[in-house]
C-alpha cells in the first residue's frame, strides 16, 4: 500500500513540473539582476494617423494662429469659440507623411515621436521669429492595438502613450487563459506596405529581445490555442478523448483495486 501512494505522489509531482514549465513566464528570468534596456522605442508617427497638436504662449492671441478651433477651446486660449462642447480636432497624416500646418504650411512628420515633432514645430515657430517662447504639446488620437485568441477579454485597446510593451497589451486584455499557448503568441505587424509576423515564447527572457517587444500602433496579437482547447473545437475529438478518458480512469482504478485487496 505504501509503495502505491509513494508511486502516486511521485507522478503527480511530475506532472506537476510539467505543467509549470508550460504555463510560468518568464522562467529564465535573473532575480535581483540589473540589466540594461537596449532595444526601448517609441511609437513614431505613420501615414494615417491622427494627432492633435496644441500650441500655446503668454500671449494667447499669437497661439491661436496655429491652433485648430476646438484645440484651442480645450486649452482654454479662445474662450469666444463658437465650440462648446470641448471636442478636439486633429490633423491626419496623409500617404506621404504630411500634415497642413496653420501658418508653417505642409510640415512631413513621418517617423517622428511625439517629442520630436514638439520640438521640430517649435523650432519652426522660432526660427520664423512668429512666437518667442512656443509650448507644443502633441497627442495620439486614434493609435491602437487589437488582441484576439485565448485571452480572457479580446478587442481592441488605445494607445496613449509614447511606447506600450506586449506584456503590457496581454494584461490590458486581461492576461491568457488557460488554454492559451505561452509559447504561440504572435504579433502581426504592417508598416511601409509590408506585413510580417512574430512569434514569441512568453516563457523565456527572449522575448525582450523581440521587435515585437515593444508594440507599434495597428499591431494584431493573436494568442494560439494549446492542444487542449483545439482538441475541444471538433465533436468527434470531444467524444474520443472522453471515451479514453473514462476508459483510463476504469483500468486505473481496477489496478489500484487489485493491488490494495490482493
Amino acid at each position: 500500500m505504501n509503495k502505491v501512494l509513494t508511486i502516486l505522489l511521485f507522478g503527480m509531482l511530475l506532472a506537476s513540473c510539467g505543467t509549470s514549465k508550460k504555463i510560468l513566464y518568464l522562467q529564465d528570468m535573473p532575480i535581483n539582476q540589473l540589466e540594461q534596456i537596449t532595444n526601448k522605442t517609441d511609437i513614431t508617427i505613420q501615414p494615417k494617423d491622427m494627432i492633435s497638436i496644441v500650441v500655446s504662449s503668454k500671449d494667447p492671441q499669437l497661439a491661436l494662429l496655429f491652433n485648430l478651433p476646438r484645440a484651442n477651446y480645450r486649452m482654454g486660449t479662445s474662450s469666444g469659440s463658437s465650440n462648446s462642447n470641448g471636442e478636439i480636432l486633429g490633423y491626419t497624416v496623409d500617404n506621404k507623411g504630411n500634415i497642413d500646418f496653420p501658418v508653417l504650411g505642409y510640415l512631413n512628420v513621418k517617423d517622428k515621436t511625439r517629442e520630436q515633432l514638439a520640438q521640430f514645430i517649435k523650432a519652426k515657430i522660432m526660427e520664423e521669429d512668429l512666437i518667442k517662447d512656443p509650448v507644443v504639446t502633441v497627442e495620439f488620437m486614434n493609435l491602437h492595438f487589437s488582441v484576439q485568441g485565448e485571452v480572457k477579454s479580446p478587442g481592441e485597446y488605445s494607445i496613449d502613450r509614447d511606447n506600450i510593451t506586449l506584456l503590457e497589451a496581454i494584461s490590458k486584455a486581461g492576461d491568457l487563459t488557460i488554454y492559451g499557448k505561452r509559447d504561440g503568441v504572435v504579433v502581426i505587424r504592417e508598416e511601409n506596405n509590408t506585413r510580417i509576423a512574430h512569434q514569441v515564447d512568453l516563457r523565456s527572457t527572449d522575448l525582450f529581445n523581440s521587435p515585437a517587444f515593444y508594440l507599434k500602433q495597428n499591431d494584431v496579437i493573436y494568442v494560439q490555442p494549446n492542444t487542449v482547447r483545439a482538441g475541444q473545437s471538433t465533436v468527434n475529438d470531444n467524444n474520443v478523448k472522453s471515451v479514453s478518458l473514462w476508459i483510463s480512469i476504469a483500468s486505473f482504478l481496477t489496478t489500484l483495486g487489485v493491488l490494495i485487496f490482493k
